[in-house]
């Protein structure tokens, strides 16, 4: 939940996991993350560009990407490892789930 809140890419959960998950293979990672895609917890989404009002660009987290695009994507052994340019837009996010934003 704290990646949920704290707006980072999937690199960042895995950083924060303890081992041997946080340097174990990203196939490992995909059936605990879909438990919480599928209890509601977090939705899995992408990052999209977004302008501030002042006109300043930025990113923000994308439309929720479909349950049945996940296990492929989270397949993927670059969503879990931070982009060598930096580029974050098209990047998996995590975001609080509806039965986290119902128990606020």
């Amino acid at each position: 939940m704290l990646n949920a809140s704290e707006i980072d890419i999937l690199p960042g959960v895995r950083g924060d996991l303890d081992e041997p998950l946080a340097s174990g293979p990203a196939g490992d990672l995909a059936p605990v993350l879909l438990s919480l895609v599928d209890r509601g917890v977090v939705e899995v989404r992408r990052v999209v560009p977004w302008t501030a009002p002042d006109g300043t660009g930025g990113y923000q987290p994308g439309p929720p990407t479909p349950r049945e695009a996940l296990p492929l994507a989270l397949a993927e052994a670059a969503e879990w490892e931070y982009p060598d340019d930096f580029e974050w837009l098209g990047r998996l996010t995590l975001v609080p789930g509806e039965s986290h934003r119902r128990a606020r």
